[in-house]
């Protein structure tokens, strides 16, 4: 759904209280649509003020999102989601990571929170659209139907972590941002112009609800403190860990591995087993992966009916690799064309025809080319 639509839409504009999303809402409203800005309350404890450039759920944030709605001239509500962000997010966070997968939390906040429990509660509250500061675009089709496309600009595509919507959500989906071949100097620059305060915010990065970005110390004060081995490929004992959960596939920094490789070279992470409590470490050439199973696929549209050849992004950041991808039984299986690194389960694998997304599934196991022993 475009911002040029035919007619005058009701568009709930979630706030975070930084820029991107608060110049959304002013495109929106600038546009002709009739926007309502809502600020989501998603922590049960939020802090009074931010930690530099860390998470979007404390006070000063739903405080500085209020801020733009007035600017704007819209009108502006606080809704209390953090109890559904807590079981929906959060709770899978620590369920992914003790069985020694990693999870994107910003996919399933998008999956469960802004475009399932807020868009419902929009839709029934007579809302046509949800409005929202990513960078993505929304396609509408001569037959009625939307797909979800790549930015215009590719350095700020954010069509990855909205791989999970179907064509139902993104019929109620609204991108003001994802059209606009800009940087992010240029988005602030106009949200100066517009007067709006959050202009020299900083981003928001690394995971919301972990606002010291300890990763590791926050699963260690839920998970507990559990001491295991760190192994060669061989078996043979290199080092010590406290947890498992705290590493994840392609790690290299912080292993703390006392004993060198024999070869002098940088060891990395290559898999995680919850069941023992070992982390098994090696070689960077033990990470080329030549496959991947995934589950729970979500497709932005008509779910392809048999293998097809498109490209594929494995991480909120990464490139595109090309790939052959087939739905099987249960989820998806995606051959790559050329051995990639770094797969790690729990992430998703979200796949492209060109610019526009076809949709994304959960990566539950990988072959490589050098088989663990």
């Amino acid at each position: 759904m475009t911002t040029d639509a035919p007619r005058r839409l009701r568009v709930l504009a979630a706030m975070s209280g930084g820029v991107d999303s608060a110049v959304a809402a002013a495109r929106a409203a600038e546009a002709g649509h009739d926007v309502t800005g809502v600020h989501l309350a998603l922590s049960e404890n939020p802090k009074s003020f931010r930690t530099g450039a860390r998470g979007c759920c404390t006070i000063e944030d739903s405080h500085d999102a209020r801020r733009a709605a007035d600017v704007i001239g819209i009108p502006f509500y606080v809704w209390d989601l953090a109890e559904r962000f807590r079981e929906d997010v959060v709770e899978d966070f620590f369920a992914e990571y003790e069985a020694g997968r990693t999870p994107n939390p910003c996919l399933r906040c998008n999956e469960k929170i802004k475009f399932a429990a807020l868009l419902d509660k929009a839709l029934a509250l007579g809302f046509d659209a949800v409005c929202t500061g990513h960078y993505a675009t929304v396609v509408e089709r001569p037959d009625g139907s939307r797909e979800l496309h790549r930015a215009s600009d590719m350095a700020k595509d954010q069509s990855y972590v909205l791989g999970v919507l179907d064509d139902q959500q993104l019929a109620h989906a609204m991108f003001p941002l994802g059209d606009t071949v800009t940087t992010k100097a240029e988005i602030r620059e106009e949200a100066a112009r517009r007067g709006l305060f959050v202009a020299k915010k900083p981003d928001s990065h690394d995971i919301c609800f972990i606002a010291d970005g300890d990763t590791q110390g926050f699963l260690a004060k839920r998970l507990g403190r559990a001491e295991g081995d760190i192994v060669d490929e061989s078996g043979t004992k290199v080092g010590t860990h406290e947890g498992a959960y705290g590493f994840t596939i392609g790690q290299r920094k912080g292993l703390r591995i006392g004993t060198p490789a024999p070869d002098g070279k940088p060891r990395y992470v290559l898999d995680i087993s919850p069941v023992d409590n070992t982390v098994t470490v090696g070689p960077a050439e033990s990470l080329d992966v030549t496959a991947l199973t995934a589950v729970r696929p979500r497709w932005c549209g008509a779910a392809p009916d048999g293998p097809g050849t498109y490209t594929a992004q494995l991480r909120a950041h990464g490139g595109e690799t090309e790939v052959t991808a087939e739905p099987v039984e249960g989820g998806l299986r995606v051959t790559f064309a050329e051995p990639v690194r770094g797969v790690a389960p729990g992430q998703a694998v979200v796949l492209y025809d060109g610019t526009r997304v076809v949709g994304s599934a959960t990566i539950a196991t990988t072959e490589r080319v050098r088989a663990l022993a």
